[in-house]
């Protein structure tokens, strides 16, 4: 008999979001799937209210499998991993253990929106209050953005891409000796530092990325995806 067919994959996708990342893994996994895709309102950069149809919140990336919806990125590619992943994506689940392998590459899959991915927000939000504030506030909201960045969110980001780097002394990726779906969670953020010019002076941060930007599944996720502003 032949094999039962694959659940059909579908992408909710979402313009220059996190979503990207979904695609790429497909890509690597070589999955048949399909994209629905979705754009952010051009002034608020919010996701449309469509979006709530497939979940609560509305956010982005939200992927439907066989009746069943997923959402959060970190938690799509484990299950995508566990279901597709042939282990060379992912470390292999030991029943009653947890592997020195695989522990390291669940840090990575856990840290990217734990750690560092807050930090890089807080920037974001506090690098456009004085452009989105009332005019005759703007001076005194650009002043507070100033100090708030200078004093502590700056120092935190260096922080954090300062032990990136050293990080990246044990090897070229950063769930193990080989590309993984780490890698992949790991890139968003790490885009997002380069997009605000946090990243060019760390030679071996930059050049992980010039990897990753390199393999030829993130290029055809970008093809699937559309323009994506933060690669």
């Amino acid at each position: 008999m032949p094999p039962d067919p694959l659940p059909e994959l579908t992408v909710h996708h979402l313009n220059n979001s996190r979503s990207q990342r979904v695609l790429w893994l497909i890509e690597e996994l070589d999955v048949p799937y399909t994209v629905v895709h979705y754009q952010r309102d051009p002034k608020t950069m919010l996701a449309p209210r469509t979006l709530r149809t497939l979940h609560p919140l509305g956010k982005s990336p939200v992927v439907t499998i066989g009746g069943k919806t997923i959402a959060e990125t970190g938690l799509i590619i484990e299950y995508l991993c566990g279901r597709y992943d042939d282990g060379r994506l992912s470390p292999p689940a030991e029943p009653g253990s947890l592997t020195e392998e695989r522990e390291r590459w669940l840090y990575w899959m856990h840290y990217a929106e734990g750690s560092l991915m807050p930090m890089l927000l807080l920037k974001l939000v506090f690098s456009r209050m004085p452009r989105q504030s009332p005019r005759l506030l703007r001076f005194l909201v650009n002043m507070i953005s100033k100090q708030g960045q200078q004093d502590f969110i700056d120092p935190q980001l260096e922080q954090h891409l300062d032990y990136l780097e050293t990080c990246l002394d044990q090897g070229a990726w950063f769930g193990g000796s080989g590309f993984s779906a780490a890698d992949i969670m790991m890139s968003f953020p790490l885009e997002a530092a380069d997009r605000f010019g946090l990243i060019s002076k760390r030679t071996k941060l930059s050049a992980f990325l010039a990897r990753a930007h390199q393999r030829p599944a993130y290029r055809r996720a970008l093809e699937r995806g559309g323009p994506y502003a933060m690669a």
